[in-house]
């Protein structure tokens, strides 16, 4: 049977939508959901339940998305095991379509969807940094920013040995080789962008302090072990082969270096602190 797991940290106002594309058109068997509510104050577990008993709640008290994940590891009942985000939106076809994937090709340890961003309602700025950013190589490639992976049982294996990790994301990314995962296209998810400049800033300030935590724990490995330095960093190299190929992207490549200094600034004092565990959260994206 395939597993959900959906991590919840007050997200009272979104996770309807998700649960109810997630029971859509799903058979009475399946696929298990299970919601780990993690420290809420809101009515995320009472919007989940209500969904009825195809949807088992659990709850913590730590507001934890690495405790969340391990607690709805103990909960789940089955393979592939699919995470997702809360706040995205995926169907009860895309999880069929990866399991179909993982199912098809016994080398291939983790999938992910094929990602539309809706930016209509989003500032232009935001707008210009998203067009650029969908367009670079490890972003088309990654199994990171998605809000959805979905893993086989060895593949599972791989990622429970990591570390807790603001970056999980990119972490289960780089945790498997270009062989083992794959994007699978025919699968969507729809992830919400933040609407604002600000809330855009608070994004990419939290993935600048995840990165460097997950650097910090690839140089900490031990001698003789294999490195997986992350793959993800976008070089002025990137940038200028997009704008080779489609010059009319300067304007938002302009935005998208400066989104990306003004991320440098924001995330320097928490890097040089360690503190790896303030969670900027966009709420703008939660918006209706």
């Amino acid at each position: 049977m395939t597993s959900i797991v959906i991590p919840a940290h007050n997200e009272g106002r979104v996770i309807g939508r998700l649960l109810d594309a997630l029971l859509a058109d799903a058979p009475a068997s399946g696929p298990d959901i299970v919601v780990v509510c993690n420290g809420c104050t809101d009515d995320t577990a009472a919007v989940a339940g209500a969904r009825g008993p195809r949807v088992r709640v659990v709850e913590i008290p730590t507001p934890s998305k690495h405790l969340a994940l391990r607690a709805g590891d103990e909960h789940a009942r089955g393979f592939p095991r699919l995470y997702v985000d809360a706040d995205v939106e995926v169907g009860a076809a895309d999880v069929r379509a990866l399991a179909g994937a993982l199912a098809d090709s016994p080398r291939l340890l983790a999938a992910a969807p094929g990602r539309d961003i809706p930016l209509a309602g989003c500032a232009w700025p935001v707008r210009a940094y998203y067009r650029v950013w969908q367009r670079l190589p490890a972003v088309r490639e990654g199994l990171f920013g998605r809000g959805v992976i979905a893993v086989s049982e060895p593949g599972h294996a791989r990622i429970a040995a990591l570390p807790p990790l603001m970056a999980d994301d990119l972490a289960a990314s780089l945790a498997f080789a270009p062989g083992e995962r794959s994007v699978v296209e025919a699968a969507r998810v729809v992830v919400h962008p933040p609407r604002t400049w600000a809330d855009l800033i608070k994004r990419r300030v939290r993935a600048a302090t995840s990165s460097a935590e997950l650097e910090r724990f690839q140089a900490a490995r031990p001698s003789g072990q294999p490195s997986s330095v992350p793959s993800a960093r976008t070089g002025t190299g990137d940038l200028r082969a997009l704008l080779r190929d489609q010059p009319r992207l300067l304007p938002g490549v302009v935005v998208f270096v400066m989104a990306a200094l003004a991320a440098r600034r924001g995330a320097r004092k928490a890097i040089r602190t360690g503190d790896f565990s303030t969670w900027l959260r966009d709420e703008s994206s939660r918006q209706g």
